[in-house]
């Protein structure tokens, strides 16, 4: 199995032992690369997690409470399909 501190002190001793210029141009490049997708991902329509979450609880409140009306309706119709026909009846 490759050890991992082995991996970081190689990568440090590759760093160290490359050109100032280089190693400026690698942190200009990650720093412009991380504003560009920063910037496009400000312009994307994203919801954080908590506020999916959020809306996901509502969403299941919602979808319990129309259960409970659709079953409410369905005693008043099946009442009034009694009534209706009692004084038919009558």
């Amino acid at each position: 199995m490759i050890n991992p501190a082995k991996i970081e002190e190689i990568a440090k001793q590759i760093s160290s032992n490359m050109p100032q210029g280089v190693k400026n141009l690698a942190d200009t490049f990650e720093s412009k690369t991380k504003q560009a997708i920063q910037n496009k991902l400000s312009e994307m329509d994203f919801v954080s997690r908590e506020e999916f979450d959020i809306q996901s609880k509502v969403l299941i409140k919602t979808r319990e409470k129309l259960s409970e009306l659709e079953a409410k309706v369905t005693e008043l119709e099946a009442k009034l399909i009694a009534q209706n026909s009692d004084q038919s009846e009558s």
